[in-house]
């Protein structure tokens, strides 16, 4: 059996800022937490809560994993898909998998 080949140092980077920018264009277009998750309270989101709430919970179910650094390159790739196909079509925000984590860091600021 292949040894499945674990998420880069570069991955892990960019899923965070990833998580980072999904939490931005999600309260920059008004979507809230309970607008994606439950209608009961108005909560902004945060890195943290993209992570937890939406990318865990999808990881989650796909792999019964409970911590981003136990995904294999492939899988942190399908988790992404489901993850960016769910915000697609529930948030209408498009953002692609950073793939040159120092270039989203300078057009951040």
């Amino acid at each position: 059996m292949k040894k499945e080949e674990k998420r880069t140092t570069t991955q892990n980077k960019a899923m965070h800022l990833l998580f980072e920018m999904t939490a931005q264009a999600l309260n920059d277009s008004g979507q809230d937490m309970r607008k994606i998750l439950k209608e009961t309270i108005d909560i902004a989101w945060t890195k943290d809560s993209v992570k937890h709430y939406l990318f865990h919970t999808i990881m989650k179910a796909m792999y019964q994993k409970e911590s981003t650094a136990d995904l294999t390159k492939e899988q942190l790739q399908k988790v992404y898909e489901v993850f960016h196909r769910h915000l697609s079509e529930k948030a209408e925000i498009d953002l692609p998998f950073p793939s040159n984590y120092e270039q989203y860091l300078k057009q951040l600021g």
